[in-house]
């Protein structure tokens, strides 16, 4: 464990090792959502979370994540036209609710009313997706890692997530899949609850391959037609 120390756009203590991980420092700006987090806790975007441009946003996302160029760009330029931020924003503006941000999260409880930005967030929500003894996060349900169900209905108040969050959750959820699942199909739930508490990448990070708009979003419909017939499955047997 480092001492405290101060950020600008890198990391005193780990200069020499460029994108090890440091936790965030007094100061330092972050956002709700564990992706960003994690690219700025290991210097692919400034340590600091600040004064980050579209450029910056998408380059990091690319090294990181794998993804495509329009991909990324689609992404990072949506995101940040959503919360007001035309050219630079800090990782914490990015939580604005009801834009990107959404109900039902994995990370975080529901935004309260006329709370503008969620602030934190819960770790005990990421342990949700360690459920039943298993190794790996799947799409295939919750009997094979509970993907679906937590992408779908983590959050307490399921009615108040609306067709669009809907989908941005889904799509999320594909993305994770997409990028961080192994040769056997699914996420090493170590490396998930790394990311979604700790907010860190495996020392020896990279993307394996390019993660494109199209394999996402055949991802997430794959995801929704599996939700549909679980809430299928579920209402017959009398459980909604």
């Amino acid at each position: 464990m480092s001492p405290p120390h101060a950020h600008e756009r890198t990391c005193p203590v780990q200069e020499a090792r460029k994108h090890a991980f440091c936790p965030p420092q007094a100061g330092d700006s972050r956002s709700v959502c564990p992706a960003l987090n994690a690219m700025a806790n290991h210097g692919y975007i400034p340590r600091n979370g600040r004064n980050l441009s579209i450029p910056t946003l998408i380059a990091g996302a690319r090294e990181v994540f794998g993804l495509s160029f329009v991909f990324a760009a689609g992404l990072v330029i949506v995101t940040m036209w959503s919360v007001g931020r035309f050219w630079t924003t800090d990782l914490f503006a990015l939580g604005r609710h009801g834009r990107i941000e959404h109900h039902a999260s994995l990370v975080h409880g529901d935004t309260p009313r006329r709370e503008e930005i969620r602030a934190y967030k819960d770790p005990s929500r990421a342990r949700r997706c360690a459920c039943g003894g298993c190794s790996q996060w799947r799409r295939e349900g919750s009997g094979q890692g509970g993907f679906c169900a937590h992408a779908d209905t983590a959050g307490e108040d399921v009615a108040a997530v609306g067709a669009l969050h809907e989908e941005i959750a889904r799509g999320e959820a594909a993305l994770l899949l997409g990028v961080l699942s192994s040769t056997a199909g699914g996420i090493p739930l170590s490396l998930l609850l790394s990311l979604l508490k700790e907010e860190r990448l495996p020392d020896d990070w990279h993307p394996d391959h390019t993660q494109g708009v199209l394999r996402t979003v055949m991802a997430s419909q794959e995801i929704k037609s599996i939700m549909e017939d679980m809430r299928r499955t579920q209402a017959s047997a009398g459980d909604f």
